[in-house]
């Protein structure tokens, strides 16, 4: 069993910043894929950024592409989410989620653990 428990959401302006975590606690997080995801109001979630266990290699949608990093830092069995340039359409409730088994992946399905989200909510 995995818990998620994101942290490091807020409030910023346009152009600004913020750095959500996702510290896993139950087990090691360092062999799972782990995927970030975003829901805004009235909207489906959507796929954000994932990473796979295995070559660490990195995906993004492309909304976010070039703005966005994911990363890990297994030491504190924790993936962080690098967001810059934000603007008001990145508003929406973030959401790790991790995959035991697998590789990293787009789809809402594969992931098994999810955390609760933090928002973030971007002023124009």
């Amino acid at each position: 069993q995995v818990q998620l428990v994101e942290s490091g959401g807020g409030l910023v302006q346009a152009g600004g910043s913020l750095r959500p975590s996702c510290p896993a606690s139950g087990r090691t997080i360092s062999t799972s894929s782990v995927g970030w995801f975003r829901q805004a109001p009235g909207k489906e979630r959507e796929f954000v950024a994932a990473i796979g266990w295995a070559s660490g290699s990195t995906y993004f949608s492309d909304s976010v592409k070039g703005r966005f990093t994911i990363s890990r830092d297994n030491a504190k069995n924790t993936v962080l989410l690098q967001m810059n340039s934000l603007n008001p359409e990145d508003t929406a409730v973030y959401c790790c989620a991790a995959r035991p088994i697998g590789g990293s992946s787009r789809s809402l399905s594969d992931y098994r653990y999810w955390g609760q989200g933090t928002q973030v909510t971007v002023s124009s």
